[in-house]
C-alpha cells in the first residue's frame, strides 16, 4: 500500500507499529476487525457526529478491517457485523482508557 495504507501481512501484528491517528490510536485499520459497542442498525437521519446505533439488537458492529481483508473493507467507515457470541480469527477489541475528568461518550 501507499502512504497511510494498510499492507497484507498475512497474520494480526503487535499493536504500535505504524503511527497513531489524530485520536492517539495506532493500528485502528488492517490489523484486526474491532469490535465495537455499537448493534448493527440504521442511524438517525441528517447530519450527526459519533452515531451511536439502536440501543439493542441482534449482531454488534465490526469496524477497520483485518490482515485478512481485500482493500475494499479496510475503511473506518465500513460497518460489518456479526452476533456478539461469533468468535473470529481476524476480529478483536480495544480497551481505551480515559484520562481522569474526561467525560464518557
Amino acid at each position: 500500500g501507499g502512504a497511510g495504507e494498510p499492507e497484507l501481512r498475512g497474520a494480526p501484528q503487535p499493536v504500535g507499529q505504524r503511527a497513531a491517528n489524530p485520536w492517539g490510536l495506532h493500528d485502528t485499520l488492517g490489523n484486526v476487525w474491532e469490535w465495537t459497542g455499537d448493534w448493527m442498525g440504521d442511524y438517525p437521519r441528517g447530519e450527526v457526529t459519533d452515531p451511536t446505533g439502536p440501543p439493542s439488537g441482534d449482531a454488534r458492529v465490526l469496524r477497520g478491517g483485518s490482515w485478512y481483508s481485500e482493500d475494499g473493507w479496510v475503511r473506518c467507515a465500513l460497518r460489518s457485523w456479526r452476533p456478539p457470541t461469533m468468535r473470529l480469527p481476524s476480529a478483536g477489541l480495544r480497551l481505551v482508557r480515559r484520562p481522569n475528568g474526561q467525560p464518557s461518550g
